[in-house]
Order: structure tokens, then C-alpha cells, then sequence
């Protein structure tokens, strides 16, 4: 390994994974890059579990500098854009507490921002790792980008628009994070608030940055049965649907009166429509229903999402913000 590599700061903030994060930090702990190159940050999002006890003990035997933060602003964005300003990499190399990292990932991606200095952010390959099999209905209409996958073969992609960054297998240069204001908010416990990840692209590409893309830098998202359900399915529509409200809004499409004309006439309409299509489609013995019943979720949300913005003058101020570095 070329010892001028440029160092780079893992971050993964957690909430009450206490019993699956410590393989996410084993893998990365595995990497093959220089132990002296890279860190790893925990950002604990306000756990109630045994986080802490875990990261401490994985510490005592750590090959590489492993940090723990605490968080107690609930919120995914806080974790981290909190642990970027404790970072000390060039890169930071953003992943969640269920992804098990390829051992050559940082050595993949650290090679795209090489290949273009226009580069920004760089993704890759995010593959199932089902603890179960999953329903056939769940491969049919739900995969991939309801469950942040993405398996994209080529090699090398330089983009300027979102190829499909996903917060859970992201590196980007850290001075560019700061220049765009960090992630906008996202998770809060089980809910999406804003449009997290996808925000922060657009201000990416707003500043006229590249994204990059390498099938070779690979991670794999640990898919447990909970999120083989329908249940699981309707609430990722759901936060789709406040994470649209959100950049729809910041786009400034909307006025308050068109908001209120959009909840009217489109989005109640279309939630009672797939509702009542849903309810249909099962009687008949239809799978499709499923799909259904997730877009009435959306649009159920969606419906919600705008009328907060209609309604909270306190939330449309924040959410028109460009800087959530520090809240």
C-alpha cells in the first residue's frame, strides 16, 4: 500500500444497535489501508442500549484509532456533521451501524477523488445480506432503492448529478462537506425529517461538484426480517414522502397557497385512491396491493410533510437553511 495515501476518517453514527454494530466496526477494522491513514468515529445518537460499553471494549483492541462520540441531539445529521467536526481525515468515509465494508473499500473509493479533483463524493456497490430469505413480493417490487441498495457494474462512473449516493456508503472530501453546509436533516429515531443525504447532493451539485461512482468499493446492508415486512415497506414510503415535501420545498416550487392547492387536489386524493386500490387488489388476490398500500403511506406523509410547511412558520425558516453544521 502507497504510504502517501491520503487519511481518512470513517464516521458511523448509531442509535441502539448495541448488538450488530461491533461487526460493522470489525470490518472496518479489516481494512486493507494503512492502520496510520484512517479512524474510526462512533457517534452515538442518544443510545439507551449498551452502546458505549460495546465501542469502549473494541477500543481496548483496536488496530486503529477508534473515537466515541456522544450525540444527545436526536437526529442523524447531528451524529454526523457533529463527528465531522471531530475528524481529522481528508475524506470522511460515511456508513451506518448495519453494513459489513468490503476489506479494499477506502482503497477503491480514495482512487476515484484521484482520478478527477472535481470529484465531491464518491459511492459504490451496496449488496444484501439477508439474515433470511427474502419474500419473493419483497424482490419484485421493493429492492433496491427502498432498501439502499445499489449494484451498478461499471467500473469508474464521473457524474454531474446523483448517480445514487446513499449516506450509508459515502466517502467525500471534508472541506467540500463544510463549503455545502453538512447533511441536511434526515433520521430522527425512526423517522426521516428532511431529505438528509439527498440535500446535501443537491448542494453539492449546486456548487458544481462531480459525483464519482466505483463498483469496486463494495459494502454489504445487513436486512434482518423486520424489514422484510410490509409495515417496514410503508414507513420507508413514508419518510420518501417528507424527504420530497422537504426538497420540493427548498427548490422554492412552492408558495403556501400552492402547497395547500397540491395537499387538495393531489396528494389526499391519491392517498384515498391507492388506499381504496390497495384494499381492492388484496380481495382479488392481487400482490400489487403492496405497492399500493406503500404509496398511501407516501402520499399520506407527503400530505403531512406539507402541511407543516403550510402551517409552522418556525419549520419552513429551518428547512429553508443552507447550513446545518451546527443544528
Amino acid at each position: 500500500m502507497d504510504q502517501s495515501c491520503r487519511f481518512v476518517t470513517i464516521i458511523i453514527p448509531t442509535y441502539n444497535r448495541c448488538n450488530i454494530i461491533g461487526k460493522t466496526i470489525e470490518s472496518c477494522f479489516a481494512q486493507n489501508y494503512p492502520k496510520d491513514k484512517y479512524e474510526i468515529i462512533i457517534a452515538d445518537n442518544n443510545s439507551t442500549d449498551n452502546t458505549k460499553q460495546v465501542i469502549l471494549e473494541l477500543q481496548s483492541r483496536s488496530p486503529v484509532n477508534l473515537k466515541y462520540i456522544f450525540e444527545p441531539r436526536q437526529g442523524a445529521h447531528h451524529a454526523r456533521n457533529t463527528a465531522a467536526k471531530e475528524s481529522t481525515g481528508d475524506f470522511l468515509y460515511y456508513t451506518d451501524d448495519d453494513m459489513i465494508a468490503d476489506e479494499d473499500l477506502l482503497t477503491n473509493m480514495t482512487r476515484v477523488f484521484e482520478i478527477d479533483k472535481n470529484v465531491a463524493v464518491v459511492g459504490g456497490r451496496v449488496l444484501p445480506k439477508w439474515e433470511f430469505d427474502p419474500p419473493d413480493w419483497l424482490l419484485k417490487y421493493f429492492k433496491d432503492g427502498t432498501l439502499s441498495l445499489i449494484d451498478r457494474p461499471e467500473k469508474l462512473i464521473i457524474a454531474n448529478f446523483d448517480i445514487g449516493i446513499y449516506s450509508c456508503h459515502q466517502m467525500i472530501r471534508k472541506e467540500i462537506l463544510f463549503e455545502c453546509g453538512g447533511f441536511n436533516p434526515d433520521i430522527a429515531k425512526e423517522t426521516l425529517i428532511g431529505n438528509g443525504e439527498t440535500g446535501l447532493n443537491i448542494k453539492i451539485l449546486n456548487k458544481g461538484y462531480s459525483f464519482g461512482y466505483t463498483s469496486e468499493a463494495v459494502s454489504y446492508h445487513v436486512i434482518p426480517r423486520s424489514r422484510m415486512t410490509q409495515k417496514y415497506i410503508n414507513s420507508r414510503y413514508g419518510n420518501q414522502g417528507n424527504c420530497d415535501s422537504f426538497t420540493t420545498f427548498r427548490k422554492n416550487e412552492h408558495t403556501k397557497k400552492s402547497l395547500l392547492k397540491l395537499i387538495l387536489f393531489s396528494h389526499i386524493p391519491e392517498t384515498l385512491g391507492r388506499y381504496f386500490r390497495s384494499v381492492g387488489k388484496m380481495i382479488s388476490g392481487r400482490d400489487s396491493w403492496r405497492l399500493e398500500r406503500a404509496f398511501t403511506h407516501y402520499y399520506f406523509h407527503r400530505t403531512m410533510a406539507d402541511l407543516k410547511l403550510v402551517t409552522d412558520d418556525n419549520w419552513r425558516e429551518y428547512a429553508a437553511k443552507f447550513n446545518y453544521l451546527d443544528g
